[in-house]
């Protein structure tokens, strides 16, 4: 098995089947987190459009985020002063973050035309060409003030260029949203929760897509980023063989990083910790995070695993997209309100630059 459970034990049978019900629903039912509908004046485009160098390409047509428009909390409207955004002109792209944060990429076309079709729109020293669809939007959101190009850009302005946010595979998506979208494209594929050992390529080994485990879900987020967490954890077991109590001789690279026990100690070595409290206002869930979660009250210790959504779910806190237990898919599920996080960790900014070899 790869998450760390034989079976859901009876007083989680319950909870197991609330979750299952509402993942089909969480998108309708669910609040985007700093989205609403795009204005009526054009319809939403239905994918990002952008190019992703991550998992499972056939699906990025049918990939999409919701919009970060009015509502970033329950009741709250999105203002425009915690909004901004980074033009990348090497890949074309149009990164809009909220509080700082990474919410979503656009495709963008060249100054004043050609790309990805619409009329120009003029924001300072800026024009961009936007889809219809994306820019309604972002109409309201937007401005001279709040926009920059990011400072590997050549001939940026003194005062108008933005650091460039970690990017592991170079494609001009942050990390953090990279592990979203991967975390994503699972959920479109709905690989069905099977356990067992299976023999695997090194590196970038990988299960059938049509299969998976809870772990699974965070191995294959993780590599839409750039980053091989089979490879990453059986180098670390090499590394620290000490920090890893429960792998027997040299480690098994078919089977070790599938597992939450063995994931625990290579994510508090390698990767940055934040607080499992659901209520920190200086450390909130952010999308994309990585979260550990307890769903044998009586052992002591994770044996789950899933990744922060985007969406809020009718529970008003974010949804987990994780592959749940026998006879379910990866799926988006309002988990939170009863089965608690023990630990959470964000991927952690490269020491170099560089893309890793793109799966398959």
């Amino acid at each position: 098995m790869g998450c760390d459970r034989e079976a859901v034990p009876k007083d989680l049978a319950t909870r197991r089947d609330l979750a299952a019900r509402t993942a089909p629903t969480a998108h309708a039912a669910g609040t985007p987190f700093g989205a609403a509908p795009a204005s009526a004046a054009a319809a939403p485009e239905p994918s990002l459009g952008v190019t992703d160098h991550g998992i499972w390409n056939d699906l990025d047509g049918r990939l999409q985020l919701p919009p970060p428009a009015l509502v970033h909390a329950p009741g709250q409207r999105l203002e425009p002063a915690v909004v901004s955004a980074q033009l990348d002109l090497e890949h074309r792209l149009l990164l809009v973050m909220v509080a700082g944060w990474p919410v979503k990429v656009y495709p963008v076309g060249s100054g004043g035309g050609g790309g990805s079709g619409g009329e120009p729109w003029t924001l300072g020293e800026h024009t961009l060409r936007l889809r219809a669809g994306d820019r309604a939007e972002l109409a309201g959101l937007l401005s001279a003030t709040n926009l920059q190009t990011t400072a590997r850009q050549p001939g940026a302005a003194s005062g108008q260029a933005a650091a460039p946010l970690s990017d592991r595979d170079g494609d001009g998506i942050p990390d953090p949203l990279d592990v979203l979208l991967g975390a994503k494209k699972t959920v479109l594929g709905a690989d069905a929760y099977t356990g067992g050992y299976v023999k695997l390529a090194y590196p970038m080994g990988d299960v059938p897509r049509t299969i998976g485990v809870c772990t699974d879900v965070i191995i294959r987020a993780v590599r839409n980023a750039g980053l091989d967490l089979q490879r990453e954890v059986h180098e670390d077991i090499a590394r620290s063989p000490r920090s890893y109590p429960m792998v027997k001789g040299r480690g098994d690279p078919n089977i070790d990083h599938r597992r939450v026990k063995t994931l625990l100690p290579y994510f508090l070595r390698r990767w940055q910790a934040h607080t499992a409290a659901l209520d920190d206002a200086a450390d909130p869930l952010r999308p994309g995070d990585v979260v550990l979660m307890d769903t044998f009250p009586r052992r002591v210790g994770p044996d789950h695993i899933g990744i922060v959504s985007d969406t809020l779910g009718v529970s008003g806190k974010p949804l987990i997209i994780n592959n749940w237990t026998d006879g379910t898919v990866t799926a988006e599920m309002d988990l939170l309100p009863f089965v608690p996080i023990t630990h959470r960790f964000r991927i952690p900014p490269p020491a170099a630059q560089r893309p890793s070899r793109r799966p398959r």
